[in-house]
């Protein structure tokens, strides 16, 4: 991997911050589709959010029941 290491980890934090979004979307006031699967994803997302929400932007976390900052 030598050189590519930082291009690959950066291409797979783009993936995790898009199966977040994904999984989230439903919390995030988005329809999703595919909420009855995620939702058992739900607890192993919410120990990343804080992580995920800062790298997104965003000074406060976006969802309304979860508060980690």
């Amino acid at each position: 991997m030598g050189p590519y290491r930082q291009t690959f980890a950066r291409a797979r934090q783009d993936e995790d911050d898009l199966f977040r979004v994904i999984v989230l979307a439903e919390a995030l006031g988005v329809p999703n589709p595919a909420s009855y699967y995620t939702i058992e994803l739900l607890p192993v997302i919410y120990d990343e959010v804080h992580d995920w929400h800062r790298r997104m932007g965003m000074d406060r976390s976006p969802l309304d029941h979860f508060t980690c900052c």
